[in-house]
Formats: structure tokens, C-alpha cells, sequence
């Protein structure tokens, strides 16, 4: 294993994932996960979204895995204490010690996005909504986010509705919270100025069918990397240190 990818403090990792269709999915590398994911991964009924999901965590661990220099399948995780009861269901994090390593991962609908810094980050993907998904949860958001959605056209509220969820729900994940902490009481919208205190949003470039976005603790990223995983990583066989591999994405 080479050295960890973060290289310099304050910098922000951020890494897409695009799942393989059905009929193309060949032989995923299930010995990296363990068995509660094993068992997550056989129960969902949409061949499709059980590949997704797969694919996420394999390169969730293989990510992982790289930057703390041990097997992907040795990678243990648990929960951070929530900061609003402190019970153990907070961010996910790693039981690696050493220099501080935090993540955060989303998948949706033949994508992932996995966030890797040296503070708390948030990331979340999804796809496009539809315009009937806007109209049911336009009335659930901050009262300033509804205005700005409302005075738009009807034919671009969609787009913006859905870069507007991915910033709200990756910074609940960067909080902790996730969505027990309502979607009324933060502004994510566009005012950069209206945004909660302390933390730096950036609206991420997923393709043409997916909005994502990331969550960062303090000010801006003193530097911001976006690759695409090779599709090699998620396969049996997959080169040990996955970033060897890694490009741009297109």
C-alpha cells in the first residue's frame, strides 16, 4: 500500500462510483464486505439498486482501505455519538487510530459519491427529481428555500429543487443529525451568506442524471480532488491501491 491520499491538512477527497448494469456486473468482490452488508446487499429485490448498493461499499472499503494501509475487508467501523440525543447513531467513522481519517457515502441509482477528509464531511448524491417529487416536498423545506423555489419557473424548479436537497442532506450527514434533525431549520439554498455558520458546501458535477454534493467542517478545502474509480476496484482480482487507476472524471 502507498501513503495516504490526503497529503496535506485540510484537503478534500471526493470519489464517484458508477455502478456496473445487471448484465455487465460480472463478479463483484463480495469477500470485502462483511456479512451484515452481504445480507443488505441479497435483500433488495431490484437487481439493479442491489448492485449499487454493492458496488458503494466495495469501493467504500477499498477507498478505505487504501488510505489507512490495511485490506479492505479489515476495515471496522462505528458510530459517532449523535449530537442531539448522544446515542451511538451518528456519522459512521473508522476504529483505525492514527491521524484523523473522516468519510461520508451516498449512493443512488447506479451512483456513489464517498467523501474522504481530515475533518467532518458530508456527502450526498441522487438522481434527478420529478417535478411531483418537488411539488410533495417543496412545503417540508426552509421557509427561504420554498420562496426561492416558488418564484422560479415551473420548468426549472426541478434542477434547482434537486441541488438544493443534495446540499441539505449532505450537510445533516456532516452534522450527524441526518434527517431527524427537520429539512425547515437550515438554509442550503443559493446565498452562500445564508447558509449555517462553520461549514463550506460545494455543489459536486455527478453526470448528466444525478445532482451530488459535499459538506465540509470549517472554511474552504485548501484543495479539492474529484475522480472516477476505476471499474476494475470493484472486481475480484481489483489492483490493491485503488487510486493507482484513478482519472478525472469525464
Amino acid at each position: 500500500m502507498t501513503a495516504p491520499a490526503v497529503t496535506e491538512a485540510g484537503a478534500l477527497d471526493l470519489w464517484l462510483i458508477r455502478s456496473p448494469a445487471p448484465a455487465d456486473a460480472g463478479p463483484l468482490d463480495l469477500t470485502v464486505l462483511d456479512e451484515a452488508e452481504r445480507k443488505r446487499a441479497a435483500s433488495f429485490i431490484r437487481p439493479s439498486d442491489g448492485i449499487t448498493y454493492t458496488s458503494a461499499h466495495i469501493a467504500l472499503r477499498r477507498l478505505l482501505g487504501a488510505y489507512l494501509g490495511i485490506p479492505a475487508r479489515e476495515v471496522a467501523f462505528l458510530r459517532e455519538p449523535c449530537p442531539g440525543c448522544g446515542k451511538p447513531h451518528g456519522r459512521p467513522a473508522v476504529t483505525a487510530p492514527g491521524p484523523p481519517l473522516h468519510f461520508s457515502l451516498s449512493h443512488s441509482h447506479g451512483m456513489a459519491l464517498v467523501g474522504v477528509a481530515d475533518r467532518p464531511v458530508g456527502v450526498d448524491v441522487e438522481r434527478h427529481p420529478r417535478a411531483g417529487t418537488v411539488g410533495v416536498c417543496t412545503p417540508a423545506l426552509h421557509p427561504g428555500e420554498q420562496d426561492e423555489l416558488d418564484a422560479l419557473p415551473e420548468e426549472e424548479r426541478p434542477a434547482a429543487f434537486g441541488q438544493l436537497w443534495t446540499r441539505k442532506e449532505a450537510f445533516l450527514k456532516g452534522l450527524g443529525t441526518g434527517l431527524s434533525r427537520g429539512p425547515s431549520v437550515d438554509y442550503l439554498g443559493p446565498d452562500p451568506g445564508r447558509r449555517p455558520q462553520g461549514w463550506t458546501l460545494l455543489d459536486i458535477p455527478c453526470g448528466p442524471r444525478h445532482h451530488g454534493a459535499a459538506a465540509l467542517a470549517g472554511g474552504a478545502p485548501t484543495t479539492t480532488r474529484l475522480r472516477l474509480l476505476p471499474a476494475a476496484a470493484l472486481h475480484h482480482g481489483g489492483t490493491a491501491d485503488v487510486r493507482a487507476g484513478a482519472r478525472e472524471p469525464a
